[in-house]
């Protein structure tokens, strides 16, 4: 069973995507490194079918991506 608890990943996610970034990363790929870490965190930490933890990882690099485009799009319109 999910809980909402497991939704923390997706900072971690974040983190780890920035990291990367700042390691030498194009941040063209950088939606992409999310999505595959959202997917590596659900291949390991979740205990059902593999179709879910592939759609749950899934869930979670996408949500990833989404929350850190749209937080860097809305500092971008304060200045």
């Amino acid at each position: 069973m999910i809980e909402i608890y497991d939704m923390t990943i997706v900072p971690v996610i974040i983190g780890l995507v920035q990291l990367a970034k700042m390691a030498g990363l194009k941040p063209k790929y950088a939606p992409f490194l999310a999505i595959l870490l959202g997917i590596a965190f659900a291949l390991i930490y979740f205990q059902v079918s593999m179709k879910d933890r592939i759609l749950l990882g899934l869930v979670f690099g996408l949500s990833a991506s989404g929350l850190y485009s749209g937080s860097k799009n809305l500092a971008e319109k304060d200045h």
